[in-house]
């Protein structure tokens, strides 16, 4: 029986609604897992993919509120476990989930944790050999950071007890598992590495699964075991056992007892190892004693009879001899020939000659100088008389003796050279060639 009669006829976006909100009030809350396919990521941060299975197809979205609170890459072909509402997407007529959260499947996603952390601490080198500190030869004291109640504790004691019972050890017991258990761990490094006590840490658990293994999993953990100044062995699990732990440690051991072994060897090993050195030793005395040996002899053989060598040196010693004779007597020579030539050089060079070419010298600029200051003076006495002549030509008492006077007023002494200067009754000082006179202005004229 049709749902709205055989006459009812309504619009595609009508029933694309009607579709919609049956699926949004009957599936508002469904969990699905499948395969992740065709995954999409623009730039607006809303995710598509798709879900699949062995039968079927299921379109999915993911917006980005929901998007920004994942903790995993999402990759094609990861297996999914999602939790969304169904709804249709009205522009393509298709049915979708909408997802609000998402989850690897099963124990896919604590391995799918450990492969991301795993690339994530690679890529900024917690792995590499150079950082990796050497384990001491001969360490004083071991540290262990362990559960105190579990196996790995009573291996390591075991061992140890075995090959070197002389060995201290500290144990900085620790949760090996649960939740809090990866910080208990990181804090135990830290703190035996701000002690200082020890020289080699042993970090580890038993075996056990992923899930109980997971504490060497986390981050805090490797990063502690990274910027740990004493080396760390990690010994965590069974050979086949792997942990994040494993990768930053200095050095990885398959087990807890394994890694008893590394930190000290057997009192047997030891004397194998002292044994092997005091072989080398003798060998490589006895190989230097027997080249001296041979050097000595062929040094002996190379030694000639003593009194030739003396022979020939005494004979060496005659031609040097006869050589040094003939030099010092050609060096005289040349030394007797220096020297008179230097004293022809001398005579000339006289002091008595001299002083007697000086003095002719004297004698001749004495008379020249005496002769430019006679002129001198005479050109200088004629200068000046002519200088005296032409200074009482322009002299103002040659022109006073001429009869001229000079007026000044009586107040500050200025000479009148213009009418303009005179009032009428005004005061005037006339100096004359002998003595001077007052008189007044009565008239002026141009």
């Amino acid at each position: 029986m049709d749902l709205f009669g055989e006459q009812t006829i309504i619009s595609v976006s009508r029933l694309t609604t009607l579709l919609k909100d049956v699926l949004e009030e009957n599936f508002s809350h469904v969990w699905v897992e499948g395969e992740l396919s065709n995954l999409s990521q623009p730039a607006s941060g809303h995710l598509y993919f798709t879900l699949k299975d062995s039968g079927a197809m299921l379109r999915c979205v993911m917006f980005r509120s929901s998007a920004k609170a994942l903790r995993l890459r999402l990759e094609d072909g990861m297996a999914l476990v999602v939790r969304g509402r169904l709804s249709v997407y009205d522009q393509r007529g298709e049915y979708q989930l909408i997802c609000e959260y998402l989850e690897p499947r099963g124990a896919g996603a604590l391995q799918l944790a450990f492969m991301q952390l795993k690339e994530k601490l690679a890529g900024e080198g917690l792995f590499d050999e150079a950082g990796k500190l050497p384990l001491p030869s001969l360490p004083q004291r071991v540290g262990v950071v362990t559960s105190s109640s579990g196996a790995a504790i009573h291996d390591i004691l075991n061992v140890l007890g075995r090959r070197c019972a002389a060995l201290d050890l500290l144990l900085y017991p620790v949760r090996v598992q649960g939740e809090g258990a990866g910080a208990e761990i990181a804090r135990a490094i830290d703190d035996l590495n701000r002690l200082k006590t020890v020289d080699v840490l042993i970090v580890g658990r038993g075996g056990g699964s992923l899930e109980d293994l997971w504490a060497f999993n986390e981050e805090t953990v490797a990063r502690a075991v990274h910027r740990s100044r004493i080396p760390v062995i990690s010994a965590v699990g069974h050979e086949t056992d792997w942990t994040i732990c494993d990768f930053v440690a200095d050095l990885r051991a398959p087990t807890p007892s394994a890694a008893a072994e590394l930190v000290c060897a057997s009192s047997q090993q030891l004397q194998q190892q002292l044994d092997s050195l005091q072989h080398r030793l003798l060998q490589t005395i006895q190989g230097q004693l027997s080249l001296m040996q041979r050097r000595l002899e062929g040094l002996q053989r190379a030694l000639h009879d003593p009194s030739i060598l003396l022979g020939h040196l005494g004979q060496r010693v005659d031609d040097l001899s006869e050589r040094l004779d003939n030099g010092l007597r050609n060096l005289l020579g040349r030394r007797l020939e220096q020297l008179a030539r230097l004293e022809q050089q001398l005579a000339g060079q006289h002091p008595a000659v001299r002083v007697a070419g000086l003095r002719q010298q004297l004698i001749i600029l004495s008379e020249r100088a005496e002769r430019r200051v006679t002129a001198l003076v005479d050109h200088l006495g004629r200068e000046h008389g002519e200088a005296t002549a032409r200074l009482d030509t322009l002299s103002p008492l040659q022109t006073l003796a001429r009869g001229y006077s000079v007026a000044e007023t009586t107040t500050d002494g200025t000479v009148v050279r213009d009418v303009a200067q005179l009032t009428r009754g005004q005061q005037l000082r006339l100096r004359l060639t002998r003595g001077q006179a007052l008189c007044r202005v009565e008239q002026t004229s141009v």
